[in-house]
């Protein structure tokens, strides 16, 4: 079992950054691959970011095409904690942000992970 909580949400006019953390639980934090993903109001929830393992292999990153060269995602296993860096933000980011964990490989797919945070909400003003 793993509980993920996110933090580090808030209201940025466009243009700004956030940092939002995803903390989990856990001593095998390691072992998941973690997603991060979005949702705004009366749309679906979109892929944004995911980050693999790192068990015994360089992890790696994927990103939807709408946040690729702004958005970064990375981990610290010391810490049980992966990051989502987001730089050059629009009010077309605004939605709320959750992070997601699965054992083995990535996804961009939602319905592959298992765990998922609260959510933490983003908004950009114009």
């Amino acid at each position: 079992q793993v509980q993920l909580v996110e933090s580090g949400g808030g209201l940025v006019q466009a243009g700004g950054s956030l940092r939002l953390s995803c903390a989990a639980s856990g001593r095998t934090f390691s072992s998941y691959s973690m997603g991060w993903f979005r949702q705004a109001p009366g749309k679906e929830r979109e892929f944004v970011a995911t980050i693999s393992t790192t068990m015994g292999r360089a992890t790696y990153a994927d990103y939807a095409d709408s946040v690729k060269g702004r958005f970064t995602t990375f981990r610290d296993n010391a810490k049980n904690t992966v990051y989502l860096q987001m730089n050059s933000l629009q009010p077309e980011d605004t939605a709320v942000y959750s992070c997601a964990a699965r054992m083995g490989g990535s996804s961009v797919d939602n319905s592959r992970y298992d765990y998922w945070g609260q959510g933490t909400q983003v908004t950009v003003s114009s």
